[in-house]
Protein backbone atom coordinates (compact mmCIF):
# COMPACT_ATOMS: atom_id res chain seq x y z
CA UNK A 1 0.00 0.00 0.00
CA UNK A 2 1.27 3.49 -0.87
CA UNK A 3 2.37 5.76 1.98
CA UNK A 4 -0.34 8.36 1.40
CA UNK A 5 -2.98 5.66 1.87
CA UNK A 6 -1.26 4.26 4.97
CA UNK A 7 -1.24 7.65 6.68
CA UNK A 8 -5.05 7.76 6.74
CA UNK A 9 -5.89 4.09 7.13
CA UNK A 10 -6.75 4.35 10.85
CA UNK A 11 -8.29 7.19 12.84
CA UNK A 12 -7.57 6.76 16.56
CA UNK A 13 -9.85 9.02 18.65
CA UNK A 14 -7.20 10.33 21.06
CA UNK A 15 -8.95 12.34 23.81
CA UNK A 16 -8.66 16.10 23.37
CA UNK A 17 -7.85 17.01 26.96
CA UNK A 18 -5.28 19.55 28.26
CA UNK A 19 -4.17 17.23 31.06
CA UNK A 20 -2.70 14.70 28.62
CA UNK A 21 -1.52 15.74 25.16
CA UNK A 22 0.20 13.64 22.51
CA UNK A 23 2.47 16.39 21.21
CA UNK A 24 3.78 14.44 18.25
CA UNK A 25 4.08 10.95 16.80
CA UNK A 26 6.75 10.38 14.17
CA UNK A 27 8.45 7.74 12.05
CA UNK A 28 12.23 7.89 12.35
CA UNK A 29 13.74 6.55 9.12
CA UNK A 30 17.35 6.40 10.27
CA UNK A 31 19.73 6.73 13.23
CA UNK A 32 18.23 8.95 15.90
CA UNK A 33 18.29 10.16 19.49
CA UNK A 34 17.32 6.69 20.73
CA UNK A 35 19.53 4.37 18.70
CA UNK A 36 20.86 3.38 15.29
CA UNK A 37 17.67 1.62 14.19
CA UNK A 38 14.65 3.22 12.51
CA UNK A 39 11.44 3.21 14.53
CA UNK A 40 8.62 5.36 15.87
CA UNK A 41 8.47 7.89 18.69
CA UNK A 42 5.81 9.90 20.48
CA UNK A 43 6.07 12.86 22.83
CA UNK A 44 3.48 12.96 25.63
CA UNK A 45 2.76 16.00 27.80
CA UNK A 46 1.21 15.67 31.26
CA UNK A 47 0.11 18.94 32.87
CA UNK A 48 -2.04 17.74 35.78
CA UNK A 49 -1.02 14.07 35.82
CA UNK A 50 2.24 12.83 37.32
CA UNK A 51 4.53 12.40 34.26
CA UNK A 52 6.17 9.32 35.81
CA UNK A 53 2.79 7.66 36.26
CA UNK A 54 1.80 8.64 32.72
CA UNK A 55 4.98 7.09 31.31
CA UNK A 56 4.56 3.84 33.27
CA UNK A 57 1.02 3.44 31.93
CA UNK A 58 2.12 4.33 28.38
CA UNK A 59 4.89 1.73 28.48
CA UNK A 60 2.47 -0.91 29.80
CA UNK A 61 -0.05 -0.31 27.01
CA UNK A 62 2.71 -0.18 24.38
CA UNK A 63 4.09 -3.50 25.58
CA UNK A 64 0.65 -5.05 25.50
CA UNK A 65 0.01 -3.93 21.91
CA UNK A 66 3.48 -5.00 20.73
CA UNK A 67 3.11 -8.42 22.29
CA UNK A 68 -0.38 -8.78 20.82
CA UNK A 69 1.09 -8.26 17.34
CA UNK A 70 3.89 -10.73 17.96
CA UNK A 71 6.57 -8.05 18.37
CA UNK A 72 7.57 -9.60 21.67
CA UNK A 73 11.33 -8.93 21.34
CA UNK A 74 10.91 -5.24 20.46
CA UNK A 75 12.54 -3.06 23.15
CA UNK A 76 10.85 0.11 24.41
CA UNK A 77 13.05 3.13 25.15
CA UNK A 78 11.84 6.17 27.05
CA UNK A 79 13.13 9.68 27.71
CA UNK A 80 11.49 11.60 30.56
CA UNK A 81 11.60 15.39 30.36
CA UNK A 82 10.06 18.17 32.40
CA UNK A 83 6.30 17.89 32.11
CA UNK A 84 6.26 14.74 30.00
CA UNK A 85 8.17 11.97 28.29
CA UNK A 86 9.02 10.49 24.91
CA UNK A 87 8.51 6.81 24.04
CA UNK A 88 10.37 5.07 21.21
CA UNK A 89 10.76 1.57 19.88
CA UNK A 90 12.61 0.29 16.80
CA UNK A 91 10.78 -1.25 13.86
CA UNK A 92 11.56 -2.87 10.53
CA UNK A 93 11.81 -0.52 7.56
CA UNK A 94 8.55 -1.92 6.17
CA UNK A 95 6.63 -1.50 9.45
CA UNK A 96 7.28 2.15 10.37
CA UNK A 97 3.72 3.37 9.74
CA UNK A 98 2.44 0.48 11.82
CA UNK A 99 4.89 1.39 14.58
CA UNK A 100 3.66 4.99 14.63
CA UNK A 101 0.06 3.79 14.90
CA UNK A 102 1.07 1.54 17.82
CA UNK A 103 2.60 4.52 19.64
CA UNK A 104 -0.58 6.52 19.08
CA UNK A 105 -2.87 3.64 20.07
CA UNK A 106 -0.90 3.02 23.27
CA UNK A 107 -1.23 6.72 24.08
CA UNK A 108 -4.97 6.49 23.43
CA UNK A 109 -5.31 3.73 26.02
CA UNK A 110 -3.07 5.66 28.42
CA UNK A 111 -5.19 8.79 28.15
CA UNK A 112 -8.50 6.98 28.44
CA UNK A 113 -7.29 5.06 31.50
CA UNK A 114 -5.91 8.08 33.33
CA UNK A 115 -8.89 10.27 32.42
CA UNK A 116 -11.43 7.58 33.33
CA UNK A 117 -12.94 7.36 29.84
CA UNK A 118 -14.40 4.41 27.97
CA UNK A 119 -12.03 2.88 25.43
CA UNK A 120 -12.28 0.90 22.19
CA UNK A 121 -12.13 -2.84 22.87
CA UNK A 122 -8.50 -4.00 22.81
CA UNK A 123 -9.20 -6.87 20.38
CA UNK A 124 -10.65 -4.47 17.83
CA UNK A 125 -7.61 -2.17 18.05
CA UNK A 126 -5.23 -5.14 17.69
CA UNK A 127 -7.14 -6.30 14.62
CA UNK A 128 -6.84 -2.83 13.05
CA UNK A 129 -3.12 -2.68 13.78
CA UNK A 130 -2.58 -6.17 12.40
CA UNK A 131 -4.43 -5.17 9.23
CA UNK A 132 -2.14 -2.14 8.82
CA UNK A 133 0.98 -4.26 9.44
CA UNK A 134 -0.03 -6.72 6.73
CA UNK A 135 -0.87 -3.92 4.29
CA UNK A 136 2.46 -2.17 4.91
CA UNK A 137 4.63 -5.29 4.80
CA UNK A 138 7.17 -5.21 1.96
CA UNK A 139 9.48 -8.23 2.26
CA UNK A 140 11.55 -7.17 -0.77
CA UNK A 141 12.28 -3.80 0.83
CA UNK A 142 13.28 -5.34 4.15
CA UNK A 143 15.46 -7.94 2.43
CA UNK A 144 17.29 -5.38 0.25
CA UNK A 145 17.99 -3.09 3.21
CA UNK A 146 19.25 -6.04 5.25
CA UNK A 147 21.54 -7.25 2.47
CA UNK A 148 22.87 -3.74 1.88
CA UNK A 149 23.77 -3.51 5.57
CA UNK A 150 25.60 -6.85 5.38
CA UNK A 151 27.50 -5.70 2.28
CA UNK A 152 28.44 -2.35 3.85
CA UNK A 153 26.32 -0.27 1.49
CA UNK A 154 24.25 2.66 2.75
CA UNK A 155 20.55 3.13 2.14
CA UNK A 156 18.26 6.14 1.82
CA UNK A 157 14.58 5.75 2.62
CA UNK A 158 11.61 7.90 1.92
CA UNK A 159 7.91 7.14 1.83
CA UNK A 160 7.88 5.56 -1.62
CA UNK A 161 11.49 5.03 -2.75
CA UNK A 162 14.69 3.24 -1.78
CA UNK A 163 18.22 4.27 -2.72
CA UNK A 164 21.22 2.01 -2.23
CA UNK A 165 24.67 3.62 -2.25
CA UNK A 166 25.46 7.30 -2.77
CA UNK A 167 26.10 9.51 -5.78
CA UNK A 168 28.17 7.75 -8.43
CA UNK A 169 27.51 4.44 -6.70
CA UNK A 170 23.75 4.76 -6.24
CA UNK A 171 20.58 3.34 -7.71
CA UNK A 172 17.00 4.25 -6.77
CA UNK A 173 13.76 2.29 -7.11
CA UNK A 174 10.19 2.85 -6.05
CA UNK A 175 9.24 0.61 -3.14
CA UNK A 176 6.56 -1.02 -5.32
CA UNK A 177 9.03 -1.96 -8.08
CA UNK A 178 12.12 -3.26 -6.31
CA UNK A 179 14.58 -5.56 -8.12
CA UNK A 180 14.92 -9.14 -6.90
CA UNK A 181 18.69 -8.66 -6.85
CA UNK A 182 20.41 -5.40 -7.82
CA UNK A 183 23.80 -5.24 -9.48
CA UNK A 184 25.78 -5.02 -6.26
CA UNK A 185 29.06 -4.51 -8.11
CA UNK A 186 27.85 -1.04 -9.15
CA UNK A 187 26.59 0.01 -5.75
CA UNK A 188 28.89 1.74 -3.29
CA UNK A 189 29.10 4.64 -0.86
CA UNK A 190 31.06 7.82 -1.49
CA UNK A 191 32.99 9.82 1.14
CA UNK A 192 30.32 11.59 3.14
CA UNK A 193 30.43 14.11 6.00
CA UNK A 194 27.65 15.28 8.31
CA UNK A 195 27.70 18.70 9.96
CA UNK A 196 25.48 19.68 12.89
CA UNK A 197 25.52 22.16 15.77
CA UNK A 198 23.78 25.36 16.77
CA UNK A 199 25.97 27.76 14.81
CA UNK A 200 28.49 27.41 12.02
CA UNK A 201 26.83 24.43 10.32
CA UNK A 202 26.39 26.03 6.92
CA UNK A 203 29.83 27.63 6.82
CA UNK A 204 31.52 24.38 7.87
CA UNK A 205 29.50 22.45 5.28
CA UNK A 206 30.57 24.87 2.55
CA UNK A 207 34.20 24.75 3.67
CA UNK A 208 34.38 20.95 3.48
CA UNK A 209 32.79 21.00 0.03
CA UNK A 210 35.29 23.66 -1.08
CA UNK A 211 38.16 21.45 0.13
CA UNK A 212 36.79 18.54 -1.89
CA UNK A 213 36.50 20.74 -4.97
CA UNK A 214 40.09 21.88 -4.47
CA UNK A 215 41.06 18.19 -4.54
CA UNK A 216 39.43 17.83 -7.96
CA UNK A 217 36.34 15.97 -6.76
CA UNK A 218 32.76 16.51 -7.94
CA UNK A 219 31.56 17.78 -4.56
CA UNK A 220 28.06 18.53 -3.40
CA UNK A 221 26.25 19.75 -0.34
CA UNK A 222 22.81 20.10 1.17
CA UNK A 223 22.18 23.02 3.51
CA UNK A 224 19.73 25.60 4.79
CA UNK A 225 20.28 27.59 1.58
CA UNK A 226 20.30 25.06 -1.28
CA UNK A 227 21.39 21.70 -2.62
CA UNK A 228 24.35 21.90 -4.99
CA UNK A 229 26.36 19.40 -7.03
CA UNK A 230 29.48 20.83 -8.59
CA UNK A 231 28.42 24.24 -9.90
CA UNK A 232 24.77 23.26 -10.32
CA UNK A 233 22.22 24.31 -7.72
CA UNK A 234 19.58 21.59 -7.79
CA UNK A 235 17.10 23.56 -5.68
CA UNK A 236 16.98 26.47 -3.25
CA UNK A 237 15.40 26.41 0.20
CA UNK A 238 16.00 24.89 3.60
CA UNK A 239 17.37 21.46 2.76
CA UNK A 240 19.09 20.68 6.07
CA UNK A 241 16.88 17.63 6.57
CA UNK A 242 16.34 14.23 4.93
CA UNK A 243 14.84 15.69 1.74
CA UNK A 244 18.08 17.54 1.05
CA UNK A 245 20.14 14.42 1.68
CA UNK A 246 18.05 12.40 -0.76
CA UNK A 247 18.16 15.09 -3.45
CA UNK A 248 21.93 15.35 -3.15
CA UNK A 249 22.93 11.71 -2.74
CA UNK A 250 20.73 10.48 -5.59
CA UNK A 251 22.67 12.62 -8.08
CA UNK A 252 24.95 10.19 -9.94
CA UNK A 253 27.56 12.86 -10.69
CA UNK A 254 28.39 13.20 -7.00
CA UNK A 255 31.81 11.92 -5.84
CA UNK A 256 31.93 13.40 -2.34
CA UNK A 257 29.10 14.84 -0.25
CA UNK A 258 28.49 17.04 2.78
CA UNK A 259 25.14 17.14 4.57
CA UNK A 260 24.10 19.93 6.91
CA UNK A 261 22.02 18.15 9.55
CA UNK A 262 19.64 20.29 11.60
CA UNK A 263 18.11 19.49 14.97
CA UNK A 264 14.61 19.44 13.52
CA UNK A 265 15.46 16.83 10.91
CA UNK A 266 17.06 14.54 13.49
CA UNK A 267 14.00 14.75 15.75
CA UNK A 268 11.38 14.50 12.99
CA UNK A 269 12.85 11.76 10.79
CA UNK A 270 16.26 10.74 12.15
CA UNK A 271 19.59 11.05 10.34
CA UNK A 272 19.01 10.01 6.71
CA UNK A 273 22.24 7.98 6.25
CA UNK A 274 23.98 5.23 8.17
CA UNK A 275 27.57 5.12 6.87
CA UNK A 276 29.13 8.60 6.93
CA UNK A 277 32.89 8.88 7.28
CA UNK A 278 32.82 12.05 9.38
CA UNK A 279 30.34 13.89 11.58
CA UNK A 280 31.14 17.39 12.87
CA UNK A 281 29.46 18.98 15.89
CA UNK A 282 30.33 22.68 15.79
CA UNK A 283 28.82 23.75 19.15
CA UNK A 284 25.60 23.63 21.15
CA UNK A 285 23.74 26.65 22.53
CA UNK A 286 20.16 27.47 23.52
CA UNK A 287 18.04 27.53 20.36
CA UNK A 288 14.62 26.10 19.48
CA UNK A 289 14.13 24.78 23.00
CA UNK A 290 10.67 23.62 24.01
CA UNK A 291 10.01 21.53 20.90
CA UNK A 292 9.77 17.71 20.75
CA UNK A 293 10.35 17.57 24.51
CA UNK A 294 13.82 19.12 24.19
CA UNK A 295 13.77 21.74 26.93
CA UNK A 296 17.40 22.16 28.03
CA UNK A 297 20.74 22.76 26.33
CA UNK A 298 22.00 19.43 27.70
CA UNK A 299 19.07 17.63 26.01
CA UNK A 300 19.76 19.55 22.80
CA UNK A 301 23.40 18.45 22.93
CA UNK A 302 22.35 14.81 23.03
CA UNK A 303 20.19 15.41 19.95
CA UNK A 304 23.13 16.92 18.04
CA UNK A 305 25.47 14.12 19.12
CA UNK A 306 23.01 11.57 17.67
CA UNK A 307 24.91 12.00 14.39
CA UNK A 308 27.54 9.63 15.77
CA UNK A 309 25.06 6.79 15.25
CA UNK A 310 25.10 7.52 11.50
CA UNK A 311 28.84 6.88 11.16
CA UNK A 312 30.36 3.92 9.35
CA UNK A 313 32.40 1.59 11.60
CA UNK A 314 35.58 3.51 10.71
CA UNK A 315 33.90 6.93 10.84
CA UNK A 316 35.11 9.82 13.00
CA UNK A 317 33.08 12.08 15.30
CA UNK A 318 34.65 15.56 15.19
CA UNK A 319 33.93 17.69 18.25
CA UNK A 320 34.46 21.21 19.60
CA UNK A 321 36.57 20.75 22.72
CA UNK A 322 35.91 24.34 23.82
CA UNK A 323 32.17 23.73 24.22
CA UNK A 324 31.35 22.24 27.66
CA UNK A 325 27.98 20.91 26.47
CA UNK A 326 29.62 19.06 23.59
CA UNK A 327 32.31 17.65 25.87
CA UNK A 328 29.74 16.37 28.35
CA UNK A 329 27.41 14.86 25.75
CA UNK A 330 30.34 13.19 23.98
CA UNK A 331 30.96 10.99 27.01
CA UNK A 332 27.97 8.88 25.96
CA UNK A 333 28.96 8.69 22.27
CA UNK A 334 30.44 5.35 21.27
CA UNK A 335 32.58 6.47 18.33
CA UNK A 336 36.14 7.37 17.40
CA UNK A 337 36.57 11.04 18.27
CA UNK A 338 38.71 13.86 16.91
CA UNK A 339 38.73 17.07 18.95
CA UNK A 340 39.43 20.67 17.91
CA UNK A 341 40.10 23.74 20.04
CA UNK A 342 41.32 27.31 19.91
CA UNK A 343 43.81 26.39 22.66
CA UNK A 344 46.67 23.93 22.57
CA UNK A 345 46.36 23.45 26.34
CA UNK A 346 42.71 22.36 26.16
CA UNK A 347 42.28 19.18 28.23
CA UNK A 348 40.75 17.18 25.36
CA UNK A 349 43.52 18.26 22.99
CA UNK A 350 46.22 17.32 25.49
CA UNK A 351 44.58 13.93 26.02
CA UNK A 352 44.17 13.32 22.27
CA UNK A 353 47.83 14.16 21.60
CA UNK A 354 48.97 11.84 24.36
CA UNK A 355 46.84 9.02 22.89
CA UNK A 356 48.06 9.89 19.39
CA UNK A 357 44.49 10.50 18.21
CA UNK A 358 43.60 12.93 15.39
CA UNK A 359 42.96 16.49 16.60
CA UNK A 360 43.36 20.13 15.56
CA UNK A 361 44.08 23.36 17.38
CA UNK A 362 45.23 26.96 17.07
CA UNK A 363 48.85 27.59 18.03
CA UNK A 364 50.54 30.98 17.61
CA UNK A 365 47.95 31.93 14.98
CA UNK A 366 48.61 28.73 13.00
CA UNK A 367 46.08 26.02 12.14
CA UNK A 368 47.67 22.80 13.37
CA UNK A 369 46.49 19.32 12.39
CA UNK A 370 47.63 16.09 14.05
CA UNK A 371 46.96 12.58 12.75
CA UNK A 372 48.55 10.64 15.60
CA UNK A 373 51.96 10.37 13.98
CA UNK A 374 52.76 13.94 12.93
CA UNK A 375 51.67 17.49 13.73
CA UNK A 376 51.56 19.91 10.79
CA UNK A 377 51.03 23.67 10.62
CA UNK A 378 48.65 23.76 7.68
CA UNK A 379 48.12 27.51 7.27
CA UNK A 380 48.39 30.78 9.16
CA UNK A 381 45.14 32.34 10.31
CA UNK A 382 46.21 35.57 8.60
CA UNK A 383 46.07 33.68 5.29
CA UNK A 384 42.46 32.51 5.85
CA UNK A 385 40.16 35.33 4.68
CA UNK A 386 37.18 33.80 6.46
CA UNK A 387 38.67 34.62 9.86
CA UNK A 388 38.84 38.40 9.27
CA UNK A 389 42.49 38.39 10.29
CA UNK A 390 41.76 36.23 13.32
CA UNK A 391 38.98 38.45 14.72
CA UNK A 392 36.25 35.96 13.76
CA UNK A 393 37.14 33.33 16.34
CA UNK A 394 34.01 31.37 15.56
CA UNK A 395 35.21 30.92 11.99
CA UNK A 396 38.57 29.63 13.22
CA UNK A 397 36.57 26.93 15.00
CA UNK A 398 34.71 26.20 11.76
CA UNK A 399 38.02 25.96 9.91
CA UNK A 400 39.44 23.50 12.44
CA UNK A 401 36.35 21.27 12.32
CA UNK A 402 36.22 21.36 8.51
CA UNK A 403 39.91 20.51 8.18
CA UNK A 404 39.53 17.45 10.42
CA UNK A 405 36.50 16.35 8.40
CA UNK A 406 38.41 16.79 5.14
CA UNK A 407 41.17 14.54 6.45
CA UNK A 408 38.60 11.94 7.54
CA UNK A 409 37.24 12.03 3.97
CA UNK A 410 40.71 11.30 2.62
CA UNK A 411 41.42 14.77 1.21
CA UNK A 412 45.05 15.93 1.04
CA UNK A 413 46.42 18.80 3.11
CA UNK A 414 47.23 20.70 -0.09
CA UNK A 415 43.53 20.84 -0.96
CA UNK A 416 42.66 21.92 2.59
CA UNK A 417 45.23 24.73 2.40
CA UNK A 418 44.11 25.84 -1.07
CA UNK A 419 40.46 26.04 -0.07
CA UNK A 420 41.15 27.92 3.17
CA UNK A 421 43.30 30.50 1.41
CA UNK A 422 40.64 31.16 -1.24
CA UNK A 423 37.32 30.80 0.61
CA UNK A 424 35.81 34.18 1.46
CA UNK A 425 32.86 35.64 3.36
CA UNK A 426 31.15 36.88 0.24
CA UNK A 427 27.84 36.18 -1.53
CA UNK A 428 29.55 33.64 -3.78
CA UNK A 429 31.50 31.42 -1.36
CA UNK A 430 29.50 31.92 1.82
CA UNK A 431 26.26 33.82 1.15
CA UNK A 432 24.60 35.30 4.22
CA UNK A 433 27.58 34.83 6.54
CA UNK A 434 29.38 38.10 7.37
CA UNK A 435 29.33 39.15 3.71
CA UNK A 436 31.21 42.43 3.42
CA UNK A 437 30.40 45.35 1.13
CA UNK A 438 31.90 48.80 0.73
CA UNK A 439 29.38 51.64 0.64
CA UNK A 440 30.69 55.22 0.40
CA UNK A 441 33.78 54.36 2.41
CA UNK A 442 31.82 52.44 5.09
CA UNK A 443 32.16 48.72 5.75
CA UNK A 444 28.81 46.93 5.67
CA UNK A 445 28.34 43.30 6.76
CA UNK A 446 25.28 41.16 6.01
CA UNK A 447 24.76 38.10 8.20
CA UNK A 448 22.11 35.45 8.81
CA UNK A 449 22.89 35.11 12.56
CA UNK A 450 19.57 34.42 14.27
CA UNK A 451 20.17 33.39 17.89
CA UNK A 452 21.93 35.11 20.81
CA UNK A 453 25.01 32.90 20.55
CA UNK A 454 25.60 33.49 16.84
CA UNK A 455 24.79 37.21 17.01
CA UNK A 456 27.20 37.69 19.92
CA UNK A 457 29.90 35.82 18.00
CA UNK A 458 29.52 38.02 14.92
CA UNK A 459 29.27 41.29 16.81
CA UNK A 460 32.26 40.52 19.03
CA UNK A 461 34.34 39.91 15.90
CA UNK A 462 33.18 43.10 14.17
CA UNK A 463 33.69 45.10 17.38
CA UNK A 464 37.45 44.80 16.80
CA UNK A 465 37.15 46.83 13.59
CA UNK A 466 37.81 50.58 14.14
CA UNK A 467 34.76 52.67 13.31
CA UNK A 468 33.54 56.25 13.40
CA UNK A 469 29.97 55.07 14.03
CA UNK A 470 28.38 51.61 14.31
CA UNK A 471 24.96 50.66 12.95
CA UNK A 472 22.93 47.48 13.49
CA UNK A 473 19.79 46.24 11.75
CA UNK A 474 17.77 43.84 13.92
CA UNK A 475 14.66 41.87 13.07
CA UNK A 476 13.31 38.45 13.88
CA UNK A 477 10.55 35.91 13.44
CA UNK A 478 7.57 36.04 15.77
CA UNK A 479 7.83 32.47 17.06
CA UNK A 480 10.60 33.46 19.49
CA UNK A 481 9.67 34.38 23.06
CA UNK A 482 9.90 37.96 24.34
CA UNK A 483 13.00 37.00 26.33
CA UNK A 484 14.56 35.44 23.22
CA UNK A 485 14.08 38.72 21.36
CA UNK A 486 15.61 40.69 24.24
CA UNK A 487 18.55 38.25 24.37
CA UNK A 488 19.11 38.64 20.63
CA UNK A 489 19.20 42.39 21.09
CA UNK A 490 21.65 42.14 23.99
CA UNK A 491 23.90 39.99 21.83
CA UNK A 492 24.00 42.71 19.16
CA UNK A 493 25.20 45.24 21.73
CA UNK A 494 28.64 43.65 21.79
CA UNK A 495 29.16 45.78 18.68
CA UNK A 496 28.54 48.89 20.82
CA UNK A 497 26.09 50.37 18.28
CA UNK A 498 25.46 54.07 17.89
CA UNK A 499 22.24 53.43 15.95
CA UNK A 500 19.92 50.41 15.90
CA UNK A 501 17.20 49.96 13.30
CA UNK A 502 14.46 47.61 14.53
CA UNK A 503 12.63 46.24 11.49
CA UNK A 504 9.38 44.39 11.06
CA UNK A 505 9.58 40.96 9.37
CA UNK A 506 6.16 40.80 7.67
CA UNK A 507 6.53 37.27 6.26
CA UNK A 508 7.45 35.82 9.64
CA UNK A 509 4.96 37.31 12.10
CA UNK A 510 4.02 33.75 13.16
CA UNK A 511 1.16 34.74 15.42
CA UNK A 512 2.52 38.13 16.49
CA UNK A 513 0.83 41.45 15.83
CA UNK A 514 2.60 43.86 13.51
CA UNK A 515 4.95 46.06 15.47
CA UNK A 516 5.41 43.67 18.42
CA UNK A 517 8.93 42.51 17.58
CA UNK A 518 10.30 45.98 16.68
CA UNK A 519 8.78 47.34 19.90
CA UNK A 520 10.51 44.65 21.97
CA UNK A 521 13.83 45.38 20.27
CA UNK A 522 13.38 49.12 20.72
CA UNK A 523 12.61 48.85 24.42
CA UNK A 524 15.61 46.59 25.05
CA UNK A 525 17.85 49.09 23.23
CA UNK A 526 16.53 51.88 25.46
CA UNK A 527 17.09 49.73 28.55
CA UNK A 528 20.69 49.20 27.39
CA UNK A 529 21.35 52.93 27.19
CA UNK A 530 20.43 54.17 23.73
CA UNK A 531 18.24 57.24 23.38
CA UNK A 532 15.01 57.53 21.41
CA UNK A 533 16.82 59.14 18.50
CA UNK A 534 19.29 56.22 18.30
CA UNK A 535 16.57 53.60 17.74
CA UNK A 536 14.74 53.73 14.42
CA UNK A 537 11.75 51.60 13.41
CA UNK A 538 11.39 50.16 9.90
CA UNK A 539 8.59 48.39 8.02
CA UNK A 540 10.74 45.57 6.57
CA UNK A 541 14.36 44.35 6.47
CA UNK A 542 15.02 46.08 3.15
CA UNK A 543 13.46 49.31 4.43
CA UNK A 544 15.64 49.10 7.52
CA UNK A 545 18.74 48.50 5.42
CA UNK A 546 17.95 51.53 3.25
CA UNK A 547 17.59 53.73 6.36
CA UNK A 548 21.09 52.71 7.47
CA UNK A 549 22.64 53.01 4.00
CA UNK A 550 21.48 56.59 3.59
CA UNK A 551 23.23 57.54 6.84
CA UNK A 552 26.60 55.88 6.11
CA UNK A 553 29.78 57.91 5.86
CA UNK A 554 33.48 56.98 5.46
CA UNK A 555 34.80 55.06 8.46
CA UNK A 556 31.40 53.70 9.59
CA UNK A 557 30.67 50.02 10.22
CA UNK A 558 27.21 48.48 9.78
CA UNK A 559 25.90 45.01 10.55
CA UNK A 560 22.67 44.03 8.83
CA UNK A 561 21.17 40.91 10.41
CA UNK A 562 18.87 39.87 7.60
CA UNK A 563 16.78 36.68 7.37
CA UNK A 564 14.28 37.75 4.72
CA UNK A 565 14.76 39.97 1.64
CA UNK A 566 18.49 39.24 1.75
CA UNK A 567 18.94 39.33 -2.03
CA UNK A 568 17.12 42.66 -2.15
CA UNK A 569 19.45 44.02 0.52
CA UNK A 570 22.54 42.65 -1.23
CA UNK A 571 21.46 44.22 -4.53
CA UNK A 572 21.06 47.55 -2.73
CA UNK A 573 24.62 47.33 -1.41
CA UNK A 574 26.14 46.30 -4.75
CA UNK A 575 24.92 49.40 -6.58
Amino acid sequence: MQSDALQDVLDIPVPDHPALVLDGCRRLLGPNLYGREPGAVGDGLASSVDPDVMLQVWVRHTRDLLDGLGWTSTPIRTRPFEGGASLFFPAAVDQLFTAAFIVEAAWYYTATELLGLDAIPRDRMRADLDRIARAEANPKLAALVSEATQRGVDRLLDDDALTLGHGTGSDTWTTTDLPPSPNWSRLHDIPLALVTGTNGKTTTTRLIAAMARAAGQVAGLSSTEFVRVGDDILDRGDYSGPAGARLLLRDKRLEIGVLEVARGGILRRGVPVTRARAAVVTNVAADHLGQYGINTVAELARVKLAVHRALAPDGVLILNADDPQVVEAAREADASKAWFSLRSDNAEIRAARSRRDPCAWLDNDQIVLADGTSEIQVIAVADVPLTLGGAARYNIENVLGAALAARALGLPDAAIRTALSAFRSDPIDNPGRANEFSVRGARVFVDFAHNPHSIAAVTSALATIPAQRRFVLLTHAGDRSDEDIRALTRGAFQLRPDVVVAAENPKYLRGRQRGEIPALIRQQCLDLGLTDSQVILADSPSHGASLIVEKLAPGDVALLLVHDERQKVVSMLQV
